[in-house]
């Protein structure tokens, strides 16, 4: 956990994922990755929707698009339509196809059962492999304005009218249940039925979470929160941690100052360390507090893992504040 971590105001925990979050969706697919280096990486150094390796074509290759095929396209979306797309290039980041004169782009993270990997160059061949091939396809994102088209072959294995039925169905506050189908450094994505939801990774846990896969795995099954429901854009934002409640709302009722607890360090800084005495509920051992004499460093007391003893120093559970110190005898 960061030193700004400590100071971050608590409303920020419960923020609904923004449009930052979806489009690093779209630029890199499941994982964020290093690119290999070897000889073919300049095929797929781009991680930017714009660009593409272009298989048959050059890398110039320009095609003016058409307002009528863009209004077709939209109708196509509308009537929650699958269309036969075969795949003509791509980036680290997805797949590019074609359809009369709009080029899509596929996500990796929306393609079925591509391989869940971080190594680069197993992403790369994986998504090379499918050049020339005929995917099933539904639109899932439509800009005419950023000249954006988005497509899924997850989405395309619903019932027409299911995922249209989910949007309209759901509402804030709904329980839910699904497949976790994707895992990225941002959150992890579930599959509620042909439409995938998002659980954010400040929503997984009511404690801090360095990554997804430390919490979930691909395939697993879970339940979760409806925090918000987009109908326009066909997002759903889902939670966690919304489904037990907040240590921070009761900590005041279920410790008292003086309270020995037992305790993990999570985090050593240089002004002190910080420690889980329940899941989410991370206190700060202050450097003052960790030993009696002179130490160079806090890493010279605690290590990150380790199983301490601690004494509560103050309780604050309004800015989500908690003191404590391994000095256990109250200091005269």
């Amino acid at each position: 956990m960061s030193t700004n971590a400590w100071q971050q105001d608590s409303a920020s925990e419960s923020e609904t994922p923004d449009e930052g979050y979806w489009s690093a969706l779209l630029n890199e697919g499941e994982y964020s990755t290093s690119l290999p280096d070897d000889d073919e990486s300049t095929e797929y150094e781009s991680e930017s929707f714009d660009e593409y390796t272009e298989v048959g074509f050059d890398r110039e290759f320009h095609v003016e698009t058409s307002p009528s095929d863009w209004a077709d396209m939209r109708t196509v979306m509308d009537n929650d339509e699958v269309l036969d797309l075969t795949v003509i290039g791509y980036n680290r980041g997805g797949l590019l196809v074609q359809w009369r004169t709009l080029r899509g782009f596929v996500p990796a993270s929306q393609l079925v059962n591509f391989p869940a990997t971080a190594n680069s160059i197993a992403r790369h061949n994986a998504l090379k492999e499918c050049v020339g091939k005929v995917l099933n396809l539904r639109v899932i994102e439509l800009n005419i304005e950023q000249n954006r088209l988005i497509f899924s072959e997850r989405a395309a294995q619903a019932k027409p009218g299911e995922r249209a039925d989910i949007l309209n169905r759901l509402q804030p506050g709904d329980i839910v249940s699904g497949f976790v189908t994707n895992l990225c450094d941002f959150g992890a994505f579930v599959d509620l039925g042909g439409l995938e939801g998002l659980i954010h990774i400040s929503e997984l846990s009511w404690g801090r979470v360095e990554h997804p896969a430390d919490m979930l795995e691909r395939g697993d099954e879970v339940r979760a929160y409806v925090l918000d429901v987009n109908r326009s854009e066909g997002r759903i934002a889902l939670s966690l941690k919304r489904l037990r409640p907040d240590p921070w709302q009761t900590v005041d009722e279920r410790y008292h100052i003086g309270q020995i607890v037992k305790g993990s360090i999570t985090n050593v800084v240089d002004f002190g360390a910080f420690a889980c005495i329940e899941e989410g509920l991370e206190g700060l051992i202050h450097v003052s507090e960790l030993a009696e004499g002179h130490f160079l460093h806090p890493r010279n007391v605690v290590s990150e893992g380790e199983e301490v003893s601690a004494r509560i120093l103050s309780i604050d559970g309004k800015s989500r504040r908690l003191g404590l110190s391994l000095r256990l005898e109250d200091k005269e």
